[in-house]
């Protein structure tokens, strides 16, 4: 066999089902071995779309997405949705076709050295030089990119390198052990949340890694803490339990926000510091921290835990339970705020203005979905209100890029998650800046048989950046954001899919039921009033905490 059959056989061994990206000559040999696997290549419109097919793969799955482009500038497409993965922490493998080393040393035809270039965003990358060591490379991939904290990982194959004939099989997948906390930091840990007057937890995306949601839920339950979750952390805890305080995480102040000002403890669980920068909810780095986490704290200096319980999170919280002493009831003041929170969540819940508030359109959106249906948010104003106001009773039921936070994950993103999941409906949810960014991928979805809705909130204009403008310039101060806009239905309808668009706020709702069950992808085209967005800030800029 050649090293492209070698390296192929040790992505089956590696349990890989798909494999997403454009053919170019410079990967012929591991599309050729493709053809003879097992493996599903999905073949997209652009490497972007490709690598963010990976990244929400291996974000869903915890196993690693695999994304393949050729040299130059396939491999340039290939950054943006790799340096996502890398940064929300998703296990993702690209696999880039590249020159021959025999012409590496001279300036060539799209030659660029990809692993310097692929260096700043992935955890670990590495060219195959030798045919010999490929189940090395595969193995070491995997493994780096599916290790807590979880990232991207490169691996560039030149192509007279795929050709080589080659001895070889792939590497046993070993399988590591949970490392568990040292009993010093448990008693530690425990001794502050048995002391704490007012604790609030703050759980982010490493506790859905863990698979730790029922232990973090029966920690919150049994101690009587309230618990905010980072926009990658929904779903943790039920929305619906009385002690979930939703989502943190906007830059502008929130009802939450006096949770935090109000406590003497925070206990953060699975805590990523680029989920939200502890600089927004502890300046002056005075709150006391405890850090429950698989891997050590990052360095901060509004980020310096007291204790640190590093190890398998869910032993680490039943562990706890056992030692800390807390009989007291939650905190009023939490609970107070969980009346506020819920009161402005249900404030549009029958406004039926037109163009459609957006906190109504995320309303009636979760009405329809079911407690395990999937919405994928893109990039834009919409995501921070759908971080605010569309609430998970499960992990993985809500996924928002939050620590690279790309425009045109929502689509590919989409397809990924009606691959790993075709019995859940899926709603890629995305401004009209986003969805011109990566809706090619809606002619894959329909090849591939992805049926998925694109729901469109229509403003004409990049309406975060027009909302940021506002905010630091003044009302009616904002400058290149608007565009004009294809016709949604006909450009849905030329692709052979379903389109719809949404005339009243009464339609929402029965348009999406629609859309969700046809058999082909469907897009939705709803206009959409970010006059609400000045509105929140006024709002956020007047909340006084009555502590």
């Amino acid at each position: 066999m050649n090293t492209a059959e070698l390296l192929v056989q040790c992505l089956e061994n590696e349990g890989v089902q798909y494999v997403f990206g454009l053919p170019g000559e410079e990967n012929l040999h591991v599309l050729e071995a493709l053809k003879n696997s097992s493996i599903q290549f999905i073949t997209t419109r652009h490497e972007q779309g490709a690598a963010f097919m990976a990244d929400v793969y291996g974000r869903l799955t915890g196993k690693a997405g695999v994304c393949l482009s050729t040299l130059g500038p396939g491999a340039t497409n290939l950054m943006t949705g790799v340096a996502d993965a890398n940064l929300d922490g998703a296990p993702l493998v690209a696999i880039t076709g590249q020159v021959g080393t025999d012409r590496m040393h001279i300036e060539s035809h799209q030659y660029l050295d990809l692993v310097a270039m692929f260096a700043p965003v992935t955890k670990w990358n590495k060219q195959i030089v030798r045919p010999s060591i490929t189940p090395e490379v595969v193995r070491k991939a995997f493994k780096r990119a599916q290790t807590e904290k979880p990232g991207a990982v490169h691996i560039d194959l030149p192509e007279n390198i795929a050709a080589m004939s080659v001895e070889g099989k792939p590497l046993h997948k070993d399988n590591s052990e949970k490392t568990y906390a040292s009993f010093a930091s448990i008693r530690a840990a425990a001794a502050a949340i048995s002391q704490a007057v007012n604790p609030i937890i703050l759980v982010g995306n490493g506790a859905i890694r863990a698979q730790a949601s029922d232990a973090v839920t029966q920690f919150a339950t049994q101690m009587n803490i309230p618990v905010a979750n980072t926009f990658m952390g929904k779903g943790v805890i039920p929305y619906t339990h009385p002690l979930a305080l939703w989502s943190v995480g906007l830059q502008q102040r929130d009802f939450i926000t006096c949770g935090f000002d109000n406590t003497d403890l925070v206990i953060a669980i699975g805590y990523d510091l680029i989920e939200f920068s502890p600089k927004k909810w502890n300046p002056t780095g005075n709150i006391p921290i405890v850090h429950i986490a698989a891997t050590s704290s990052e360095i901060d200096s509004s980020y310096i835990p007291t204790v640190e319980v590093v190890g398998d999170i869910s032993d680490s919280l039943n562990e706890l339970l056992k030692l800390a002493d807390r009989h007291s009831k939650p905190n009023p003041y939490a609970i107070s705020l969980r009346s506020n929170i819920r009161a402005d969540y249900e404030e549009y819940a029958q406004d039926d203005s037109f163009p459609i508030k957006p906190q109504k359109l995320i309303y009636d959106l979760r009405q329809v979905m079911g407690p395990d249906d999937i919405v994928i948010s893109d990039v834009g104003a919409h995501k921070m209100w759908i971080a605010r106001h569309y609430h998970c009773h499960s992990p993985n039921t809500c996924i928002i890029s939050n620590g690279f936070a790309a425009m045109g994950i929502a689509i590919p993103g989409a397809l990924a998650a009606k691959l790993v999941n075709p019995e859940r409906k899926v709603v890629a949810a995305t401004g009209d800046g986003g969805f011109m960014m990566n809706c090619q991928e809606l002619e894959t979805a329909l090849r591939v048989g992805t049926p998925f809705v694109t729901l469109i909130f229509n403003d004409g204009g990049y309406g975060l950046i027009e909302w940021k403008q506002e905010n630091q310039f003044g009302k009616g101060n904002s400058s290149f954001v608007h565009f004009g806009n294809p016709d949604f239905v006909k450009f849905a309808e030329s692709m052979g899919l379903k389109g719809y668009r949404v005339e009243s706020a009464t339609d929402l709702i029965p348009v999406l039921k629609e859309a969700l069950i046809q058999d082909v992808p469907a897009v939705i085209d709803c206009r959409v009033d970010y006059r609400e967005n000045r509105r929140f800030t006024q709002k956020a800029g007047d909340l006084h905490c009555e502590l």
